[in-house]
Formats: structure tokens, C-alpha cells, sequence
């Protein structure tokens, strides 16, 4: 059997420390905690972490040092997503850990679900064959999945996200499918308007969804056209969006079991 995938929490308040491990307790995963920079430093290079979860407040060097160093040192981090859980995240921190390649920021108090959903979609991510490739990969990808992969992807959806339960799962996934032609429209507009900002906004919405519905490649796909809506502007991002566009114009799969 494979090794959990490890997450490792940077917090030094003991009660959000429980709160953590008991949002993940359901989770297949293994969870390390520490308090500083230097330990989680030293946690890192064990190697083998999925995922880094950082407050900004902590003894000594703060999370944002912690999340310096990591940027100017990748290979340290590896395939691992960075996640910043703090309650204090301004508007002007939230850009700088934008600039540092921050992959999502939670602020504190967060829902159990939030950070659970949080956790599924970096580990998600993480798992896929290319790691920190994936979102090129996604976006240049032009075989689609065969119906086995497609199974298989929706069955650790459902798990996953829905509790194993299928007939719910199905009953979302067809009022997403409903939703796809306006979201389509609502691209085409923003494509058109040369509109950043509302393609950024689109593709972060649907990077979500189309991980919940069992799609990766197609999540990753929705976040490389939020990345480049962000940092490269909305003619980069139009290119992607044509290539999601295309994506959700996909029929229903048809996943039934045959006898």
C-alpha cells in the first residue's frame, strides 16, 4: 500500500493545531505539526510533504519568511502546494504571497469543510503523474480521458467529496453541466471585453468545481487560466480560456457499468 500523502502544519497555537487534526481526520492523509520556521525547514527536508499549511504569526521568523525562503529555494518544497491559514492576511499581504507563488490563502476562522476541501484539491493536484507539471500539461492536453480514467476519476470524486454517495454526486453533476453553457457565455464576454479580471474569476470558480465533478486535468486547466489572467493578462489568458471552453462544451460521460 502507497504512504499517506503527509501534510504538514506550521502553527504554534495548540487548539488551531486540534482544530486542523480534526478537520483531517477523515482524510487519508498524515499530518505533522510544528511551531516554527526552522522545524518545518527541517520537516521538509525529510521530504515526502504534500502540502505545507502555514499561519503568518509565529515564534522567532514569521510564516511570510517561511514562505520566502521556499520560493527563492524550490527544490525544497518540491511538488508541495502552499497554503497560508492566518488571520492576517490584508489586502497588501495577500499580494505579496501572491508574488511568492502562494498556491491558496484561508483566513482564520475557516470552516472544517473549507480547509477539509482545501486539503482534497492540493492533494488532488498533488497525486497527478507530472506534479508540479500538471498545470503546463493541462493546458496543452488535447487527448481526452478514456472511460476507464474517467471511472475512475469520478469514483475518488465521490468519495471524496461526496461521502461515496453516487446518486448525489450525479444530481450535481447535472446542474453543473447546466451551468456550463452560462459560464461559457460569461468567457466569451470577458474574452471579448479583454476583461482580466473576470476571467481570472472564472477560471478560480471553475478550478473547484471541475475538481469536485472528478476532472483534475480540467481543474488544472481552470487554474492555469487564472494564473495567467492574474500575472500575464487577459490576451495570455483568452488562449486558455478556448481550450476550457472546449472542455466544457464535453457531453455527460456516460460511466454506467455495462454487464
Amino acid at each position: 500500500m502507497s504512504p499517506r500523502p503527509r501534510v504538514l502544519l506550521v502553527e504554534d497555537d495548540p487548539s488551531i493545531r486540534r482544530f486542523v487534526a480534526l478537520a483531517l481526520e477523515e482524510s487519508a492523509v498524515e499530518l505533522l505539526t510544528c511551531e516554527t520556521v526552522g522545524e518545518a525547514l527541517g520537516l521538509l527536508d525529510q521530504g515526502g510533504i504534500a502540502l505545507v499549511i502555514t499561519d503568518l504569526m509565529l515564534p522567532g521568523e514569521s510564516g511570510l519568511g517561511l514562505v520566502e525562503r521556499l520560493a527563492q529555494w524550490p527544490e525544497r518544497i518540491g511538488r508541495a502546494k502552499v497554503v497560508v491559514f492566518s488571520a492576517g492576511i490584508t489586502t497588501e499581504v495577500e499580494e505579496r504571497l501572491r508574488s511568492l507563488q502562494v498556491w491558496r490563502m484561508l483566513r482564520k476562522p475557516a470552516s472544517v469543510l473549507d480547509l477539509d476541501a482545501c486539503v482534497s484539491e492540493a492533494l488532488a493536484l498533488w497525486s497527478q503523474p507530472d506534479g508540479a507539471d500538471a498545470t503546463r500539461e493541462a493546458a496543452s492536453e488535447t487527448n481526452p480521458p478514456s472511460a476507464n480514467d474517467t471511472k475512475s476519476a469520478e469514483a475518488q470524486a465521490i468519495a471524496t467529496h461526496f461521502a461515496g454517495n453516487a446518486p448525489l454526486f450525479r444530481a450535481y453533476r447535472v446542474s453543473c453541466h447546466a451551468q456550463f453553457p452560462h459560464d461559457q457565455a460569461a468567457g466569451d464576454a470577458a474574452a471579448a471585453a479583454g476583461d482580466a479580471g473576470a476571467l481570472r474569476r472564472l477560471g478560480h470558480s471553475l478550478a473547484t468545481v471541475l475538481l469536485t465533478l472528478g476532472r483534475p486535468a480540467d481543474s488544472a486547466l481552470a487554474r492555469a487560466l487564472e494564473t495567467a489572467a492574474e500575472t500575464q493578462g487577459a490576451a495570455a489568458a483568452t488562449a486558455l480560456w478556448q481550450q476550457l471552453k472546449e472542455r466544457l462544451s464535453a457531453p455527460l460521460p456516460d460511466t454506467t457499468p455495462r454487464p
